[in-house]
């Protein structure tokens, strides 16, 4: 295996986390932003009004994305595992 696929490997998986996170953390900090302002809005600095509803969102956005994400990691070892011939060589 030379150095150029690995790091491509290595890319590739660095890439398949950033895809796979980007849709949790979103929807965390748009709900962030939202609890944000209602809480400069009506002067209420409640720690737990802030971090309840992100969980909340991110338990429901999970439950929503699971399987994409499931399929997309499937298919990335998947595409791992066709490629271990070539890495022998």
């Amino acid at each position: 295996m030379d150095t150029g696929f690995a790091i491509n490997i290595i890319r590739v998986g660095v890439l398949q986390v950033l895809v796979l996170s980007a849709p949790l953390l979103i929807i965390g900090m748009v709900v962030g932003l939202i609890v944000s302002i209602f809480q400069a809005t009506t002067s209420i600095q409640d720690q737990t009004l802030s971090f309840i509803p992100k969980i909340a969102a991110i338990l429901g956005a999970l439950i929503f994305f699971a399987p994409w994400m499931i399929q997309t990691v499937v298919q990335f070892t998947m595409n791992l595992f066709t490629q271990i011939p070539q890495m022998v060589r």
